[in-house]
């Protein structure tokens, strides 16, 4: 499973979520942190809304060849811990 993570540099918010990110032990998953500033897509979706959490799942899409979709996780507190983060992440991966 993978995660992504729209971020830039310099977000001490996008900083510390993958921070915790990469503290979570129960959970196996890989973790892509993409940095809104290299392409305007991303910027424009979600300059005013980093640090946003994605999952990659396959979905069928009827006539496509794409079916790797992104869903967007819900907003993580910034003062939630560790422990917090491990179990939002297992409520919504498990579906």
């Amino acid at each position: 499973m993978r995660l992504i993570l729209y971020s830039k540099p310099g977000c001490h918010l996008c900083e510390g979520l993958q921070e915790k990110l990469e503290q979570v032990a129960n959970l196996s998953f890989e973790l892509e942190v993409r940095d809104i500033t290299t392409r305007q897509d991303w910027f424009l979706a979600y300059q005013y809304e980093i640090p946003v959490l994605c999952v990659e799942k396959y979905k069928y899409v009827e006539n496509s060849d794409k079916n790797l979709v992104e869903e967007r996780l819900p907003r993580v507190s910034p003062r939630g811990s560790v422990r917090q983060l491990e179990q939002m992440l297992v409520k919504y991966l498990s579906n």
